[in-house]
């Protein structure tokens, strides 16, 4: 089968595990599968190092919201990456799908790392606030409305940075992923809902184009887009 052209993104291809209805053994594999595979092609322990541990202290916690966390695999990462650094850090994960909660909630506990079933926007009529605020393979998921009112609660809810890593589209990540994972991960829906991720997901001037004033575009990895604002301008 021919890849897809992915000469511009394909807003209305949907991912198995989006639907309300997909297999649940299916999607929980998944959920256990995203740990390896964002350690391979997501590249936050580079992220964490040049973005979120600076602004960290030793005496003090920093306070760090994920949304969209789904299983929770990179909260829990970044609360044992700060604790390893000598860093304290306070992760909560927020996510609104029922079943991403649920699997969360019920993996072993990691110090400093809480789960809760809201959306960013809740957070914001609650008038809480974060350090920092990231999330993972989220901004390929949303429509034009849906990214900006995310990239707004962002701002509104960070006080010093908010970074939100996704794939950047191109066809030798759609290769590469295609072959990297279609004989590795049966019975999930990895490679499947990962190529469409790929063609839904924008190129760093794309995603540019689409945020508003006083977020910048940076490529911390190949393949990776990484969507930047600090508090101030700074």
């Amino acid at each position: 089968m021919s890849a897809p052209s992915l000469r511009r993104r394909d807003r209305c291809a949907a991912e198995r595990m989006d639907d309300p209805g997909c297999d649940l053994a299916a999607l929980h594999r998944t959920y256990a599968q995203f740990r390896l595979v964002n350690a391979v092609v997501a590249g936050w322990q580079v992220t964490y190092r040049r973005h979120v541990r600076p602004l960290l202290h030793r005496e003090r916690p920093t306070t760090l919201l994920d949304v969209g966390c789904g299983g929770g695999d990179l909260a829990r990462a970044l609360a044992r990456w700060a604790r390893r650094d000598g860093y304290r850090l306070e992760v909560t994960g927020v996510d609104p799908d029922e079943r991403a909660h649920a699997w969360a909630v019920r993996r072993p506990p990691v110090p400093g790392v809480r789960f809760r079933r809201a959306l960013s926007g809740d957070l914001v009529a609650g008038g809480e606030r974060f350090d920092v605020v990231v999330s993972n393979h989220l901004l390929h998921h949303l429509d034009d409305a849906a990214l900006a009112a995310l990239l707004e609660d962002s701002r509104v809810l960070a006080r010093r940075r908010a970074a939100h890593s996704d794939i950047a589209r191109s066809r030798w990540a759609y290769a590469l992923f295609s072959a990297g994972t279609r004989p590795f991960f049966p019975g999930s829906f990895i490679c499947e809902d990962g190529l469409t991720s790929i063609r839904r997901s924008f190129t760093a001037a794309e995603l540019g184009a689409a945020a508003p004033p006083g977020w910048r575009v940076e490529r911390p990895w190949p393949g990776r887009n990484l969507l930047l604002h600090d508090a101030g301008g700074r």
